[in-house]
């Protein structure tokens, strides 16, 4: 089942502040850049009791974001304080989460700023720039439902705005599902094994990658360096290779491919479906016309 979200423009233009509703929810969301701190500070929403999230490239790792998250009986008193210091340079995006009716408490706020936090260490997509886990009082049943609720519809709306950061990694499953067949990729002395899952390529742990880049590479390169820095890459004991030491997520099966062989290739061609000769370009282009098949346009032509 669908839901409807609404995306209003509060300056009339993209880049501007953002505010974002689910159809029947009581929860509001506020976007905007931070270099918009005033125009943001004129709406009255962000004087209410919320939580916030202040977002921008992480200094020692620019492949992914850093986020500090907190809460405030004035969210703007907060963003304000934080504007003032000099620990927040990371910080370019605003996110404010309030409620239409005002119902949300100190203790909501605290639950809610406390789950974000364990979301966020728990994605591993991120880093966290709290130093410590906020400790919420216990709230009465029927009130942690409705923050649980609230929380749900929290990480639904932020991905859709552009923050992943409370989205969890896939999980890989131990058997071949025809959604998601294994795909295998052997070139230059390497063999790696990836899954696609919900949108993610996955290359899984122990798979090999060449040691040595060729001389004409040039994409993913950044990439490479920084998956070795994290040590999600590291040497093969076994061989002259390196190895994942890890599951590791990439963006499409190209820049996998870039960062296992490392030279230029293109993933939908070099990976093929385990067992067969199929290409994952291939396999893609059959889930395409299969899907098209099915649709009602398609068998009123015919």
């Amino acid at each position: 089942m669908g839901k409807t979200l609404r995306i209003y423009l509060a300056d009339d233009k993209p880049t501007g502040i953002l505010i974002a509703e689910i159809i029947n929810w009581t929860g509001q969301i506020l976007v905007g850049p931070r270099s918009q701190l005033d125009d943001l500070a004129k709406r009255k929403e962000v004087a209410r009791t919320g939580i916030y999230c202040l977002v921008g490239l992480d200094p020692e790792n620019p492949l992914r974001d850093r986020v500090y998250i907190g809460e405030g009986d004035n969210v703007l008193d907060r963003l304000k304080q934080h504007d003032k210091s000099d620990d927040k340079a990371f910080w370019t995006r605003t996110v404010v989460v309030v409620s239409k009716d005002e119902n949300l408490t100190k203790s909501h706020v605290r639950h809610l700023e406390n789950q974000l936090v364990q979301f966020t260490t728990e994605a591993k997509r991120a880093s966290l720039a709290n130093r410590n886990t906020p400790q919420p009082k216990l709230l009465p049943e029927p009130e942690t439902a409705d923050m649980d609720f609230f929380l749900e519809q929290i990480k639904m709306v932020l991905p859709v705005l552009g923050f992943s950061f409370l989205i969890p990694k896939p999980s890989v499953p131990q058997t071949v599902e025809p959604s998601s067949p294994r795909f295998v990729m052997e070139r230059v002395g390497i063999k790696a094994i990836a899954v696609e899952i919900e949108g993610e390529f996955i290359v899984l742990k122990g798979s090999t990658v060449r040691e040595k880049g060729a001389a004409s590479w040039r994409g993913y390169i950044e990439l490479r360096n920084q998956l070795l820095k994290d040590k999600k890459i590291i040497d093969d004991p076994n061989s002259d290779n390196l190895i994942f030491d890890e599951d590791t997520s990439f963006s499409s099966p190209s820049a996998a491919g870039c960062v296992i062989c490392a030279s230029d290739v293109n993933g939908r061609m070099h990976w093929l479906v385990e067992g067969t000769t199929k290409s994952y370009g291939q396999w893609k282009e059959e889930k395409v016309e299969l899907a098209s098949d099915h649709h009602p346009e398609h068998d009123k032509g015919k």
